[in-house]
């Protein structure tokens, strides 16, 4: 007779909710349930102090990551906590697409951050962490293997567009086709305010909501200002950075206070429309992090309907829309730098990149197409 395995108890199920730190104490506690049974018991100091020294952001990934886990070791009738390393290994090859499921196809960065966050939840409970197992280090191995680790990388939307001359007229996708595009009432006011301090500060989703009226400094006697940004990703210890904004940033900042009233607190508001697309009201809270993507497809839809992207297709426009991501302007920031030949330490001090790779990547596609290889290619093409 097969060993039985115990049933997970009813309603352990990890349902992401908050990013507060109780709230992760339960999800562990829920996560290893009859596992306790064998000597798991959960150091709440050390989860405590994880849960603090992580940023929101991470404490969220941490807590639908152990959703996961424990939704697929519930679909198999296994209790989280008796889970064994060839229970993990499954997991792996589903989310790779290696064995047939029901599972959407995972990158492989992001398969190797769920076994990161689930390995801890074992840890921090004192269990054994079955992600740790060498059976679970060579699936993971062969899912690299099979899905190969280049991650996909959001479309950049750069100043004036895939140009290599910075003088060049703008020319399809771009910051400056964007702005056209902005309506001319309450919302393009928005629009382009957020466009332009996204471009000038190349700041994440999550630092652009956040700001609030007390956080700009400005203009000064040429039109410029500051952005004190509090914390962020990469500021654990919160000190803070200054960001720079342009005179004609600061006056679409301007233009929107003044035709929202807006005085101070959250700086990017939702505005709210009625069913024909008129104005109907200015909200008092921020923008959610997620609306950011949404605002960026918005605005090329409409550019596009406008005939500001040229003779771009729709099959195009859909691949566009499929790829751009509130990290598209960071993206494109980079490449700009890169294509106005700024050096890559000037790059991550403005723009608080800490990881040198991670902007190199974003420029990799720029030099590919304005490179040695590809100046030579464009010269004998020619004749």
């Amino acid at each position: 007779m097969p060993k039985q395995r115990p049933r997970p108890a009813t309603g352990s199920a990890i349902v992401p909710l908050s990013a507060a730190p109780a709230d992760l104490v339960a999800d562990v506690r829920s996560l290893i349930g009859s596992g306790a049974i064998s000597g798991g018991r959960i150091d709440e100091a050390l989860l405590e102090a994880a849960m603090r020294g992580w940023s929101v952001n991470t404490r969220r990934a941490f807590r639908s990551d152990l959703g996961l886990w424990g939704k697929w070791c519930h679909s198999r009738r296994i209790a989280p906590g008796s889970a064994e390393p060839a229970d993990v290994a499954a997991w792996i090859r589903a989310l790779a697409g290696i064995d047939p499921s029901d599972l959407k196809t995972r990158a492989m960065a992001t398969i190797e951050r769920y076994l990161v966050h689930v390995g801890w939840a074992y840890r921090m409970a004192g269990l054994t962490d079955p992600t740790a197992d060498p059976l679970v280090r060579f699936e993971r191995k062969a899912a690299r293997n099979h899905l190969g680790v280049r991650q996909r990388q959001a479309r950049a939307i750069r100043f004036k567009g895939d140009i290599a001359d910075l003088d060049s007229p703008a020319s399809g996708v771009c910051l400056v086709h964007l702005l056209k595009a902005c309506r001319r009432d309450e919302l393009g006011m928005r629009d382009a305010a957020l466009l332009r301090i996204a471009y000038d500060t190349a700041t994440r989703r999550s630092e652009l909501v956040a700001i609030d009226i007390g956080h700009i400094e400005g203009p000064d006697s040429e039109g410029a200002g500051l952005l004190h940004i509090p914390s962020s990703k990469t500021d654990r210890k919160q000190v803070g950075a200054e960001a720079y904004l342009s005179p004609a940033t600061m006056a679409a900042i301007a233009r929107w206070r003044g035709a929202g009233g807006i005085d101070k607190g959250p700086l990017l508001r939702r505005v709210k429309t009625h069913f024909d697309g008129s104005i109907d009201s200015i909200g008092t809270e921020r923008l959610h992090p997620n609306s950011i993507t949404l605002i960026y497809k918005r605005l090329i839809r409409r550019a596009w309907e406008k005939g500001l992207l040229g003779e771009m297709s729709e099959t195009e426009r859909d691949r566009w829309l499929k790829a751009v991501s509130s990290h598209s302007i960071r993206v494109g920031v980079a490449q700009d730098n890169f294509a106005a030949g700024e050096d890559l330490p000037a790059i991550m001090q403005a723009y608080r990149w800490r990881d040198a790779r991670t902007v190199l990547r974003y420029g990799s596609k720029l030099a590919a197409k304005s490179g040695a290889s590809a100046r030579l290619a464009k010269r004998f093409s020619e004749q």
